[in-house]
Parts: C-alpha cells; structure tokens; sequence
C-alpha cells in the first residue's frame, strides 16, 4: 500500500534520489513512507533495487523494527530483486546487538532462501556474535561446520574462536594450545590475539601467566592497547599487586597510551581495598581532569573504600556528585552511607539518608529488597538505643506504610524503648502490630510490658495483659 507524501515527486524517479531522500529523513516512519510512494505513484515505471531496500532495512533494523525489515526481505523476493549476502548479515548483527543470537542463527540459515551461499564473512559474523554472547559450545560448533564446508581458518576466526575459549578454566588451555599452534596453520598470531587471551587469564586470576605473555607481546614488538593494559591491570589490583599495577599506569603515559575511565576505575578498586582511599580520590581528579567522566562503577568503588575507612564526608561528597553528573544514586550506594554512619554512631544522620532516598524515589524492588529491611531496621534499632526514640517510631511507621518488614529484634527494642520512656501506648501499639505481623513476643517483651505497668500502678491492665499471655500460651499448647 502506497502512502501520501509532503512532496511531489519529479517525473522521473530514480533510485540515487530515493536513496538520498531516505537518508536525509531522521524519522524512520516518513522514511518507509517515502519508499513506498516512489513505487506507488509510478507502478508501471520506478523500481526498487537492492541499494534502496538495502538502505531501507538498514534503517528499520536500527530502530529494531526486525519484523519490518524481515518483511523487506520477503518483498524483494516478490519483486524478483537480488538479495545480498550484506542485506541478511545487517538484520543478523541487529538481532546480535540486541542480544537475540539465535535470530541471528536463524536468518543466517536464511541464505537458502535466496540461493546464497554463506561465505566466510557470514560465518565469522555469526561466529562472534554467539562468542559475544557466551553461546560458547554453540560458537564451538559453528566454527567446526566452517571448517567442515572448507572455509580454511584465519586469524580472525582463531582470534574469535581464542575469545570463546577464554570464557571459564575449563577451556583455556585449549585457546593457549591454539595460540601456540597458530603459526603451523600459517596464521600469526596479532596484538588482537595476546589482548584476548591477556584478558582471559586476568579474568581468571591467573595473573603471572598473563604477566609472561604481556612481556612476550613486547619482545615480539606488538603495541598493547588500553584495554589489555587496564585487563592487566584490573588482575594485578585484584591480585594485590597494587605497586605493579600503577608501574604499568605510568608506562601507558610513557607509551602515549591515553587511560580510559575503566583504566582509572579498576585503578581506584584496587587503591580502595588496600585502604588508600585518598589516593583513589586524587586519581579521580587526574581522571577528571583529562575529561574523563566517572560512571557508577568509579563512584561505588569510591564511595565503598571512604566509608570503609571511616571518610563519610568525603563519601557524602561523591554523592552528590554523582547528582550533578546526572546520574541516579542507587539503594546499594546509600546503603554504604547509612552503614558508615551507623558504625560511627551517628544514627540521626543514617535516618536522614533514608529520607532522602525515598525523596528520590528509590523504593525496594526484588534485587534491593534484604537491603532496605537490613538497613531500616538497623537504624530503629539504633535510635531506640535513648539516641532519639521519636524519630526511631516515625521511621517505623514509615517502614509499615512501604511494607517494608520489621524484624523481631526492631519490636522488641521499640516495646522496651517506650515502656523505659513511660509511653505505655506507643509500646501496647507496638506489641499489637507485632502480633498482627506473626511475631511471638517473648517473656522478655512481656516481662516489661507489665513491668511498666506494675511501676505505674495500672494494675487492671497489667492484669488483662497477664490473662491475654495465659490464653496464648494455653492456645500454643493445644496447638
């Protein structure tokens, strides 16, 4: 079905101008309305041919119209025009983008469809996009079929079939064994070859055999790029190598290697677990400097060491900053603040920081559930302790409304706070919503409730109390 456009096409239509049109339209819907008119207003005349389909389903693969662009295939074949091996490989590395391999899979095989036969740039596509997502068996026998049809390996597809290899302990032996193997089957192996494997053995903590094959890649004249310095790196912060891994910083200065932010991050990790917070704050400052923008992974890891080490000022300051960044604090990172600050003591401030999350809509979902119920009721716990009662009964309150749980040890020090503090009915309250919530108050919580009351010479409440426990202690019996 052809669609009205806001212009009037020339007489004579050819695909250079519609190819041009389509690319100067940023909306992808008047887009697909401009290449249908062409050939709605001119039938018996313009033609579509593989560039302007080609383009087409570019487009709407961008914008992960699959479904759409899948249907442009079905019409070209309709309208009898050459479908490309290019064509079916841009909707294969969408659906790999949007981490839907087996799709990808599944128009590859496509090619039958249109009498192609896959050559060894479809294969490797696909290759890597399963590698890319950890399809490793799947990726593994892919590589075999390759091999079986005749596509005779090269160091793309050994890098990538390395890259598979490299993914757990099991199989890396496999991928050295291939690597050392690489010049027989008359492949060298590239600076692409070291870094991937480089980066397997760091992510495996086999940090002195990455070492060794860093100092081989350098004998052999191979330039190593940012990322295999920061992989090297990243192992030896987590290897406690710290002294090592700044050397290898300032060689990447020497070497006119520019450090990214995941560089300077890992960096910071490292600095942090060793209780060199402050150094990790200056690095940030050298990061920032070289317009290097922290993400959230630079602020945890900042905000996790300052708070280890006692610095709540400065692990406040990170979080605002990461407001003016425009970034969005999570309940893991005020999590971190409230525990620092409850370890010092200052439980008024922990509740502050509750608030304050709330305010920005951080609420618990399914992930962060244990942390809010962790942290909510260390800091009741921590205001009944004659810090500031009031403030521990509204934060309560607070905790029931968002039905947030309240433990057994949060009821029973709010009962005993109150009873201590002469509010009787704040403390029956308690006890009352402790029961509805299926929470056995025991001798202790009663012995205090009636305490109170006793003390205060309310002797027929302390009398109906009494009977209440008799009548669920005879009700627990016969149950």
């Amino acid at each position: 079905m052809g669609s009205k456009t806001l212009f009037k096409w020339p007489k004579q239509i050819t695909n250079a101008l519609v190819v041009q049109l389509i690319k100067s339209e940023k909306n992808v819907h008047r887009a697909v309305s401009i290449f249908d008119s062409a050939t709605a207003e001119y039938s018996n005349g313009f033609r579509h041919d593989h560039g302007t389909f080609g383009l087409m389903i570019s487009r709407l693969v961008t914008v992960n119209q699959f479904r759409s662009a899948e249907g442009m295939l079905e019409r070209m074949k309709q309208e009898k025009c050459e479908v490309t091996e290019d064509i079916l490989l841009t909707i294969c590395r969408g659906y790999g983008r949007v981490h839907r391999p087996l799709d990808a899979i599944r128009v590859f095989h496509k090619m039958e469809d249109f009498q192609l036969r896959p050559t060894q740039k479809a294969y490797l596509t696909i290759l890597d996009i399963l590698v890319e997502e950890n399809h490793v068996k799947r990726a593994i026998g892919f590589y075999r079929e390759m091999r079986e049809i005749g596509i005779p390996p090269s160091v793309v597809s050994l890098n990538i079939l390395i890259k598979a290899l490299c993914k757990n302990e099991d199989t890396i032996d496999s991928a050295l064994q291939i690597f050392r193997e690489m010049p027989n089957r008359g492949c060298q192996p590239d600076s692409y070859t070291f870094g991937t494997l480089i980066n397997g053995l760091c992510r495996l903590g086999k940090i002195s055999e990455a070492k060794e094959l860093f100092q081989e890649m350098e004998q052999k004249g191979f330039s190593a790029s940012v990322v295999t310095y920061t992989s090297l790196i990243h192992g030896l912060c987590q290897s406690n190598n710290l002294d090592e891994a700044i050397g290898l910083l300032e060689e990447m200065k020497r070497n006119d290697i520019e450090p990214n932010v995941f560089t300077y991050s890992s960096l910071m990790d490292g600095l942090c677990k060793s209780g060199h917070s402050s150094q990790a704050m200056e690095l940030l400052e050298v990061m920032v400097r070289k317009h290097h923008l922290p993400n959230m992974i630079t602020y945890n890891t900042l905000i996790s060491g300052l708070c280890k080490e006692g610095n709540l000022r400065q692990a406040v300051e990170i979080l605002d900053r990461i407001r003016i960044q425009g970034l969005k604090p999570n309940a893991g990172l005020y999590g971190k603040i409230i525990n620092g600050l409850c370890a010092a003591g200052s439980y008024q401030k922990a509740a502050n920081f509750i608030d304050e999350m709330v305010l920005d809509g951080i609420s618990p979902n399914r992930a962060s559930w244990s942390l809010h119920v962790r942290m909510h009721n260390m800091v009741v716990q921590g205001l009944c302790d004659n810090v500031d009662p009031p403030r521990a009964f509204q934060l309560y309150l607070s905790m029931r409304t968002r039905c947030i749980s309240v433990e057994i040890d949060t009821f029973d020090c709010l009962v005993k706070c109150f009873c201590k503090r002469g509010d009787l009915h704040k403390a029956a309250r308690i006890l009352e919503e402790m029961v509805l919530d299926g929470c056995i108050p025991d001798e202790g919580i009663w012995n205090v409730i009636i305490g109170g009351l006793w003390d205060r010479k309310k002797v027929r409440e302390a009398t109906e109390l009494l009977a209440a426990e008799l009548r669920q202690k005879f009700a627990e019996a016969e149950n």
